[in-house]
């Protein structure tokens, strides 16, 4: 298998963006992620009557990640693409997305389309500066 390119990771990004649930907002948001292990999983938006129990595209592909590799599971590139209405829009991580993307890999690439939909390439740590950390107790 070979490792995806950017352009391959957001195109899985764009065809997970065609599947999502936006009945609400019409707001389709699509996600791909390319893990340190080498694998592929993508992830949309889910949203919901109750608006604060949808999840983003970005957590519901880290999800699937966890779920097929585990929780020493690590992101090594995460791209996300959006479309309202049939047209790409704009579309960074969300607050939340950006806390739990960096939970599973603080550099790891991140993609997504800027203000003038060019392809915007960063690092995780990057979009959230002074992110919350919390180091837990060792368990004896």
């Amino acid at each position: 298998m070979s490792i995806p390119d950017d352009a391959a990771l957001l195109a899985a990004a764009k065809k997970a963006m065609q599947r999502a649930y936006a009945k609400y907002s019409g707001f389709q948001v699509g996600a791909a992620l390319l893990t340190v292990r080498g694998g592929l999983f993508v992830g949309c938006n889910v949203e919901n009557m109750s608006s604060p129990l949808g999840v983003c595209a970005e957590r519901n592909a880290i999800a699937a990640a966890v779920a097929a590799e585990g929780p020493a599971m690590r992101v090594a590139r995460l791209a996300v693409a959006a479309q309202s209405q049939g047209t790409p829009r704009p579309c960074t991580p969300c607050g939340a997305c950006r806390q739990v993307i960096l939970e599973f890999g603080g550099d790891a690439t991140v993609l997504y389309l800027g203000d003038d939909l060019a392809l915007v390439r960063t690092v995780a740590r990057e979009l959230l500066p002074q992110a919350f950390a919390f180091d837990p107790p060792t368990r004896h």
